[in-house]
């Protein structure tokens, strides 16, 4: 198997051709006229082939030499290049960063932030995909996400995160429903009427049959849907009450023919976190974000 290049060995060796004797070029480059000669053998046996012809006169290019000189010559050129443009991005913030959240985000606090993002940084594009709080998290463990957001919970190992914004669950009942008339509602009394569920499976879904079951009561959903405009959709036409997050509930539930309540129980006080794989440096586009989102201290 060849050795690999030293892009140092390449630049000692133009150095070499440039001034025609390894002396001068040692002079040049700052480096011990052996040490040079020790490099460029090293370059030979990597290349496979001599690339100068020593004599008392100094040095002269093989064939092979002048192969790799202009090759050389190029290479230092766009490393110049690249050092450069590298320096250029010193202070500009660009690039895409892939964000996972979960609906009650994209309908809530989201879109004001990510607005304020681009504000800011305006060569900085944001690809969002939907998913519920498990798809979020395991996205970011994946590093098919660079940051997410979703509900809180315990997040896995390595996995850094954030307050995003509170959102807690709520009532949602038609106009005139008898419950309108009570300022806070307990979870026990909304199981005395039928539900219009969201998302079978999902987390919102799993929270409200886990509390039914510790009070030992059943729970009845007359439909389940999709998504939380439907949900809303089907609480106008009457076929039951809902708990949603605030955010779905002020997106879709906001006209006189609703009526919100507040779900008077510990655990509806929902908090939104946004999540990141851990990373030593990020990218500026993702730490940006990622401070684009997180909540006011």
């Amino acid at each position: 198997m060849s050795r690999p290049l030293d892009a140092y060995n390449l630049q000692l060796f133009t150095a070499v051709a440039r001034e025609g004797s390894i002396a001068r070029a040692a002079a040049c480059e700052h480096i011990a006229p052996s040490a040079l000669s020790r490099r460029l053998a090293d370059l030979e046996a990597a290349l496979g082939g001599a690339l100068l012809v020593r004599s008392p006169r100094g040095i002269a290019l093989t064939d092979a030499g002048r192969l790799v000189l202009a090759r050389a010559e190029r290479i230092d050129h766009e490393l110049q290049q690249l050092a450069g443009d590298v320096q250029a991005l010193g202070d500009e913030v660009a690039g895409t960063v892939r964000l996972w959240a979960n609906p009650s985000a994209v309908i809530g606090a989201l879109p004001e932030r990510l607005q304020a993002l681009h504000g800011r940084y305006p060569r900085v594009s944001v690809r969002l995909q939907e998913g519920n709080t498990a798809d979020v998290l395991r996205a970011c463990l994946d590093d098919r996400a660079d940051v997410g957001v979703a509900v809180q919970t315990d997040a896995p190992p390595g996995i850094e995160t954030w307050a995003f914004a509170d959102d807690p669950l709520m009532v949602v009942l038609p106009a005139g429903h008898p419950l309108a008339r009570q300022r806070t509602l307990s979870f026990a009394q909304v199981l005395d009427h039928p539900l219009v569920g969201v998302q079978v499976g999902g987390s919102l879904h799993q929270t409200l049959s886990q509390r039914a079951a510790a009070l030992h009561r059943p729970i009845s959903f007359a439909v389940t849907v999709n998504s939380f405009d439907a949900v809303c959709r089907m609480v106008e036409a009457g076929l039951g009450i809902a708990v949603v997050p605030a955010s779905a509930a002020s997106a879709y539930a906001g006209t006189r023919r609703f009526v919100r309540r507040a779900l008077d129980e510990a655990w509806a006080e929902r908090q939104l976190c946004v999540y990141a794989l851990r990373k030593t440096p990020r990218l500026r586009a993702v730490q940006a974000l990622i401070e684009a989102l997180r909540a006011p201290a």
